[in-house]
């Protein structure tokens, strides 16, 4: 279901928890979101579940992280309640623990949103609904477009420079000076063969009278629907959801006062 949504429709129903999320402060807010997160990524997608954990690993790693400088480092706003343990001369309390474990949570749910919207949004859909819906200028939207179907060239051309290099003797270079002029050889012609294809792609699009014009025709047209707007609603409505039950039962912090 998530991969016919309107793309943009589905950044607005990433993008909007996301900044709310930023809010919070305590564990419930963010732990119950992530469930529901979870719940619609492998129930309403068919994304593989160890596929899915392939890429969320590093934002497990990245959560870890975060937790344990917060808890060691949390500043006096943060770092209130009683003091668990003493490590390195640092007083770990109870308040930067929960902020920790907060920010690990909340940095889950950003990577779990991201995947979500990432693994199931092809990015032709999402600059052509960039510039139907959002009404983006064609000529930025197509940019990108050109920009990130080069991406596959540049390594493939990388590939044969490597190879081409391999081949003259030329052995891998070591040290940092050797680092260096290895990215020289390799950039320069990157560079160079870069600066061509784009050339190449500007006279093709004005030979065919692509002039940047808002006003103008679409083969593939996007549209918003009522499935679009019921999952728009359905990923900030839960939010809103989660908000009223942490308030209600009196776990909500936000920017660390209690509510």
């Amino acid at each position: 279901m998530i991969l016919s949504i309107n793309p943009s429709i589905k950044a607005f129903a990433v993008l909007v928890p996301g900044v709310l999320l930023g809010l919070t402060y305590d564990v419930f807010t963010p732990l119950l979101y992530f469930i529901f997160i979870l719940a619609v990524t492998f129930t309403m997608t068919d994304i593989p579940i160890l596929r899915w954990m392939k890429f969320f690993t590093p934002f497990l790693i990245l959560a870890l992280s975060f937790a344990w400088m917060t808890v060691l480092y949390a500043n006096q706003t943060f770092s209130n309640g009683e003091v668990v343990f003493t490590l390195w001369n640092l007083e770990i309390t109870t308040g930067s623990i929960q902020t920790g474990i907060s920010l690990a949570l909340r940095s889950l749910c950003f990577g779990a949103l991201s995947l979500m919207f990432i693994l199931t949004t092809d990015s032709t859909k999402l600059m052509l609904s960039f510039m139907q819906q959002c009404k983006l200028p064609p000529k930025i939207t197509y940019g990108i477009l050109a920009g990130y179907r080069f991406l596959p060239v540049f390594r493939h051309e990388l590939e044969v420079l490597r190879q081409a290099h391999r081949i003259r003797g030329v052995s891998r270079a070591r040290g940092i000076k050797g680092r260096v002029n290895q990215f020289r050889r390799y950039a320069i012609p990157l560079l160079a063969n870069g600066i061509r294809k784009a050339e190449r792609v500007s006279v093709a699009m004005e030979s065919k009278g692509f002039t940047g014009d808002t006003d103008r025709t679409h083969y593939h047209k996007m549209t918003v629907g009522k499935r679009d707007w019921l999952f728009l609603g359905m990923m900030i409505g839960f939010l809103i959801a989660v908000f009223a039950l942490s308030y209600y039962l009196g776990y909500l912090r936000i920017f660390g006062r209690k509510f």
